[in-house]
């Protein structure tokens, strides 16, 4: 059985909501659990925090006070503010202890919110006709600002599982005075109104989409903290700079170019700097690219900048040390290191050369039988002797 959301093919392991998820998407900041299979020491009790997500990848911990049995995907109601809220559980055992650890979340503090038990079914009823509401509600939203002439933008609503609150996400450039909004829309949706902005990564996360490279965000699926990212790592990297190629659709700086960067860095401490020049007896030769991972380097002579000389970086590295020394070979091209020809030699996978193999098919000879010889009274038509 598949999952209705995100047409997966098979039941996802841990899913209990017989494959619809209830969170929109089980792509949405998936975990795995490593230490499912493996048993606490005797006498260890398992930490009674777990792991609950909500729409769009929302995480937060909760205290499972009543030690429930829990697995991943249970719909669990959880304490919200006010009432309470509907989410699925994403991850649950030693896992949540490293997970608290890293956001730097306290278990023996006394804010943390409570698990109160499984989702009965009156639960799950409420929460769906809530979501059901959420888009017509943002639309809404989105013309009433544009009617007070807010310069904001609601990207998402996100209502609660009790159905008495809705939390509204926007993204602004500067301050916003929404007092006059959150009136009109407490009268008219007859709820609780929370409005949070978020940044443009944020919402792009939220909102999801596909990038450039063919697959969805790496903020939708699996990415949670959001690294700074300038045009020094596009430097690094040989890549035009160029706006429309290295923006993401939030607008800002894609969240892969720090992916590699490391890996560039390191093969850049070997390459000398290419702001110096190399001297030779024809004249003096100009840097103009690299290429990082084959260690080559072009250079062209001031006289004409057409022809470029690719040269390897250990014969750079032993040109600039003989300039230092005073020294100036004679021409870059004769510097330059003939690498021999090699024909590539591909070998026939299928262990026949010849391409009208089909063609001619080698028949097998049929041998012939022997004859039989008859009997001297038997040569006759009718095979009847002579009385």
């Amino acid at each position: 059985m598949g999952c209705n959301s995100c047409s997966t093919n098979g039941l996802p392991k841990g899913c209990k909501s017989n494959g619809s998820c209830g969170v929109n998407g089980c792509d949405k900041l998936t975990v795995f659990d490593w230490l499912s299979d493996m048993e606490l020491p005797a006498g260890q009790q398992a930490f009674d925090f777990v792991e609950v997500r909500f729409k769009n990848g929302r995480k937060e911990f909760y205290k499972n006070v009543n030690n429930i049995a829990l697995q991943m995907g249970d719909l669990v109601a959880v304490e919200g503010n006010p009432g309470h809220d509907i989410g699925s559980v994403s991850l649950s055992g030693e896992l949540v202890r490293f997970q608290m650890k890293k956001k730097g979340e306290k278990p023996d503090s006394k804010d943390q919110k409570k698990l109160y038990r499984k989702a009965n079914q009156k639960d799950i009823d409420t929460w769906e006709q809530a979501r059901e509401k959420e888009e017509n509600t943002m639309l809404r939203t989105r013309q009433i600002a544009q009617d007070l002439k807010l310069m904001m933008k609601v990207s998402d609503v996100e209502y609660q599982g009790d159905n008495t609150k809705a939390t509204f996400y926007y993204t602004a450039d500067d301050r916003v005075d929404f007092r006059e909004l959150i009136k009109i829309l407490a009268s008219e949706f007859r709820i609780r109104i929370e409005m949070r902005q978020i940044g443009t990564r944020q919402e792009a996360g939220r909102v999801g989409g596909i990038g450039s490279c063919g697959r969805e965000l790496c903020c939708t699926t699996w990415l949670t903290d959001f690294r700074s990212v300038n045009t020094a790592a596009a430097r690094y990297q040989q890549l035009s700079l160029n706006p429309q190629k290295l923006a993401g659709q939030c607008g800002k700086l894609k969240c892969c170019l720090n992916y590699e960067l490391d890996t560039y860095l390191e093969a850049l401490k070997d390459f000398p700097d290419t702001q110096e020049k190399l001297q030779t007896q024809k004249g003096e030769a100009t840097f103009q690219k690299m290429d990082i991972f084959r260690r080559k380097l072009w250079y062209a002579y001031d006289a004409s900048n057409v022809d470029w000389i690719a040269l390897s970086l250990n014969t750079v590295k032993e040109i600039m040390s003989m300039n230092q020394q005073g020294k100036k070979p004679d021409s870059l091209e004769e510097m330059v290191e003939e690498l021999p020809s090699t024909t590539p030699n591909y070998e026939n996978v299928v262990g026949q050369d010849s391409v009208s193999r089909f063609d001619h098919k080698n028949k097998k000879r049929r041998k012939k039988r022997p004859q039989k010889r008859r009997k001297k009274g038997n040569r006759s038509g009718t095979g009847k002797g002579e009385s």
